[in-house]
């Protein structure tokens, strides 16, 4: 891919912020939108990639023609050793040079320019992994704040339907119909909901300073998921698949064989520091103090030739960097199967997460529905008499514990689904527009 190219996927010429309007609901992909252009992480490795594709030039520069200048002052006093205060000469002069080397063949810096066209390949795939990252940072905190939501919301109704079975045990102790046990048990529920409710706020807190960090102004009302809305299932439909694909493809192990091959490059450029290197070189200058005599002294010299520098020895040193970089090769070549594996391990550990959720999700809907049975027909029997207080207030407890397990199950699942494209290095922006379309803003 080419870098202006990759620069325009992945954002890299925003130059100024993206900010929402003010008191506005936002939905995922205003969210990303915001982060792509405020997110500090993200523009960290912006700038990263602009300073690692200069490699290039400058790799090229060790193939093209050098001209040096250097001009210099000199001033010569020459006597006679008889008789040192006999001055024969006195002069002053200002001696220039002006130098063209052009390298004709030098191993070590063609390997290095195809080092670095390897090296400017890997910065563009830390990019897109820096792209990637973004994407499920931003989806992570995301739901994370939907996820918390739900469970505050869940556990202020849990706390409503204390507070009247509270109520409820108050009364029918005043009336003798009670013991004053079942007030008690309510109060005692009472008061673990409103501190698991306080924990849970500050929970939604602490996760919304989160996005503020990345989207640069704190969020507004986020977009919701419906509770009827059906979540997607991977396609392909198949674990292999994923984790085929990602063992081939994923970013990680793209960046391991890059590695390997820039290592093996490396052993090449130890390798020239044996051998032989030549080179065109072409000089003009002031002329030495005879011919400047002869021809005037607006005389110069000018040479034209070819220089073979040999290596003869160097102390071992050479040898030991061959030796270093071999090793290197061998540290990459197994970080490359290490990726690789992990990589698969990731796909199938993701793709199990996703289809495990979307099981899990239709067991606790109707979970759900069996637990607000259960609750009316505990208060029914404790109104009767046939139930006492704690059944009715471990049927409200389940209930609850239910629908926050369920929102956190909706909402992981999404989050599996997109890590699972990430690990198969497919991951995008249509992603999140494909989610952001399952969802609603709240009502104003």
């Amino acid at each position: 891919m080419r870098a202006r190219s990759l620069a325009a996927t992945l954002g890299l010429a925003l130059s100024t912020s993206w900010c929402l309007p003010a008191n506005a609901a936002q939905d995922l992909l205003q969210t990303w939108q915001s982060a792509l252009a405020n997110d500090p992480v993200y523009g960290a490795a912006r700038a990263q990639y602009r300073a690692s594709i200069e490699q290039l030039p400058q790799a090229r520069a060790g193939l093209l023609p050098a001209i040096n200048a250097e001009i210099g002052l000199t001033y010569q006093d020459t006597r006679t050793t008889r008789d040192l205060s006999r001055r024969v000469q006195d002069n002053t002069r200002a001696p220039w040079e002006l130098v063209l080397t052009q390298p004709l063949y030098d191993w070590s810096s063609w390997q290095r320019y195809e080092q670095a066209k390897l090296g400017v390949a890997d910065a563009e795939l830390a990019l897109q992994q820096a792209y990637q990252d973004l994407l499920l940072r931003v989806s992570d905190t995301y739901f994370g704040i939907l996820t918390a939501q739900d469970a505050l919301t869940a556990t202020e109704g849990e706390k409503a339907s204390v507070a009247a079975q509270l109520e409820s045990a108050k009364r029918n102790f005043e009336l003798g119909n009670a013991t004053i046990t079942d007030t008690y048990e309510a109060q005692a529920r009472y008061d673990l909901v409103v501190a698991e409710e306080l924990r849970q706020q500050h929970d939604l807190t602490v996760l919304r300073g989160q996005l503020t960090q990345i989207i640069g102004q704190p969020p507004e009302a986020l977009a919701e998921l419906p509770p009827t809305v059906p979540l997607p299932a991977p396609q392909p439909a198949r674990q292999d698949d994923w984790s085929t694909q990602a063992e081939s493809a994923s970013l990680e192990v793209a960046r391991a064989q890059l590695q390997t091959q820039i290592a093996q490059r490396g052993i090449q450029i130890a390798r020239g520091g044996h051998y032989p290197t030549l080179s065109l070189q072409a000089s003009s200058g002031s002329a030495s103090t005879s011919n400047r005599s002869a021809a005037g002294s607006r005389a110069a010299d000018s040479t034209v030739g070819l220089v073979l520098s040999v290596p003869i020895y160097a102390g071992g040193g050479i040898s030991s960097q061959v030796t270093e970089k071999v090793q290197l090769e061998q540290k990459a070549r197994n970080d490359y199967q290490a990726a690789r594996r992990q990589s698969a391990q990731s796909a199938r550990q993701y793709y199990t997460g996703v289809m495990t959720g979307l099981a899990r999700i239709r067991a606790l809907e109707a979970g759900e529905k069996s637990s607000r049975a259960s609750v009316e027909a505990n208060k029914t029997g404790y109104e009767i008499g046939v139930r006492i207080n704690l059944d009715v207030l471990n049927a409200q407890q389940q209930l609850y514990a239910t629908q926050r397990d369920l929102a956190q199950a909706r909402y992981g699942t999404l989050l599996d689904g997109l890590r699972l494209k990430a690990a198969g290095g497919i991951l995008s922006e249509v992603d999140l527009e494909t989610i952001n379309r399952l969802l609603r803003l709240p009502p104003p």
